[in-house]
């Protein structure tokens, strides 16, 4: 199960709801896996009129089934819907769907350590015409996928690039939201430094190319002076559930954590002079990822010997043990499921 390909074997089942002008969301039903038919005009290939989810059910060691926090995926995706014109989804439908999905298909819940059943909501627009405009119809899914252990060869730090040509989102667009367009808008940039072997690229923001944004498709933090120090949710940076998760964990424990427009140069400085302790990204794949090196402007700016941090090592065990309840969730943050 480790070396499951991530997001290419799927459960037997998925949940999908519709919604008409007239009607609103209806129909929800879970029927088994397979393709969907649509029209070759239906408005998502065309006007990219679509929005994603992404979290996980985890099996612990007792064989329970648990969701962590599920109701700030249904919010942030119903801030995603919002800004892309799309219909509100019903909380208490798509909680109960979600859950009777991942209940029906609970053998696909794998039970190896550090294993997890990937759970991908979407809603893609289905009006089959040509013109600009919000579609009168939609389509909500819900699918699910076993994923192996992000880190097979265990937690190791990863090298990164910072971007300083390409933008992956503005104030004022859609940065915020988890969209498709988001996304195809950072594969130049990640191909790019993957060819220079960097794991992931570290974005600037697309007006003074100097604040610190993300990490690939993750939220970031840097442990500077023993301060916590993360760029503030300022329209252009996604909402991230790990992010919130582990700013309040960190809070918990006692250290300052500072939400604030933060810039590159202030990150080489804190390299070069070595107040710069520990940096990593946090996200529902990953969960933690330590970083060891950047890349800025053909300069290499080393992390911490390049080894995993004494915060960043506790968020992941902390996170990860409540996540497959091995760890108590003083927070209530888990949902059984069954």
């Amino acid at each position: 199960m480790d070396n499951i390909p991530f997001g290419k074997h799927f459960s037997d089942h998925m949940f999908l709801m519709n919604y008409d002008i007239d009607k609103g969301w209806h129909d929800a039903r879970i029927v088994p896996f397979g393709d969907l038919i649509l029209s070759p005009a239906s408005m998502v290939f065309h006007y990219a009129q679509e929005i994603f989810e992404g979290l996980k059910a985890y099996r612990s060691e007792n064989g329970e089934i648990l969701l962590f926090r599920p109701e700030e995926n249904i919010r942030r995706m119903n801030s995603s819907a919002e800004r892309l014109c799309i219909p509100q989804i019903p909380e208490d439908i798509f909680l109960e769907g979600l859950k009777q999905l991942v209940e029906l298909d609970r053998s696909w819940v794998p039970s190896e350590p550090d294993t997890s059943l990937y759970i991908r909501p979407f809603v893609i627009a289905t009006d089959d015409h040509l013109g600009v405009n919000a579609s009168l119809s939609y389509l909500f899914a819900i699918i699910t996928a076993p994923v192996g252990s992000y880190y097979p060869e265990g937690l190791n730090p990863v090298r990164i690039m910072i971007e300083s040509g390409d933008v992956r989102a503005v104030r004022g667009g859609t940065g915020h939201t988890k969209c498709g367009g988001n996304y195809a808008a950072s594969i130049r940039a990640g191909k790019r430094a993957e060819e220079q072997g960097y794991s992931q690229v570290l974005w600037l923001d697309g007006i003074t190319r100097r604040n610190i944004e993300e990490v690939g498709a993750m939220n970031v933090m840097f442990k500077i002076s023993g301060k916590i120090i993360t760029p503030a949710l300022t329209g252009s940076v996604l909402p991230g559930i790990t992010r919130k998760s582990a700013i309040e964990l960190l809070k918990s424990w006692g250290y300052e954590v500072i939400e604030r427009d933060f810039t590159v140069d202030e990150l080489i400085a804190a390299a070069d002079d070595g107040s710069l302790e520990e940096a990593w990204g946090t996200g529902t794949a990953a969960v933690v990822s330590p970083i060891g090196e950047i890349n800025f402007n053909g300069i290499k700016h080393e992390i911490g010997g390049f080894k995993i941090g004494e915060v960043t090592q506790k968020l992941y065990d902390c996170l990860t043990g409540i996540q497959w309840g091995k760890v108590k969730d003083s927070f209530g943050w888990t949902l059984r499921v069954c």
